[in-house]
């Protein structure tokens, strides 16, 4: 099986991934706490997983310059890549820019780069907790 490479992906596919593998991280960390009632979960997940909750934490990540220069650019590849739905309950700036906040953890999925993600996904755990993303207020 030939593998595709991460980057020659269109910012769409990366956040295709990426959307699937930081709700990993967000379902395993709900879990965690306890909670075991699917719409129970599938309702405080969307505090973490939502286009305005990923929207305001790349906002919180560019005040915390978090991200590196390499992470910006799959940032900006996801946020720019035509796509052709949007989000329901949202603006399409805002639909966009957490399609690039999914394009980063796509890229760091495949790039091998597990560690950071985890790092990321944490980090973004503890901000929405601390009440600190738009979907909160």
């Amino acid at each position: 099986m030939v593998q595709a490479d991460y980057r020659q992906l269109n910012g769409i596919a990366l956040a295709y991934l990426g959307d699937a593998a930081y709700e990993v991280y967000i379902r395993q960390h709900l879990l965690t706490k306890g909670i075991s009632k699917p719409t129970k979960l599938q309702h405080i997940a969307t505090h973490y997983v939502s286009a305005k909750a990923q929207a305001a934490l790349i906002d919180l990540m560019k005040e915390d310059k978090l991200l590196s220069d390499e992470e910006w650019s799959y940032f900006k590849r996801g946020r720019n890549a035509n796509s052709h739905t949007h989000a329901k309950n949202t603006s399409v700036m805002t639909y966009r820019i957490s399609t690039g906040f999914e394009a980063v953890m796509g890229y760091l999925k495949l790039a091998g780069k597990e560690e950071r993600l985890a790092e990321l996904a944490q980090w973004c755990i503890k901000q929405v907790e601390a009440g600190r993303t738009a979907h909160e207020k």
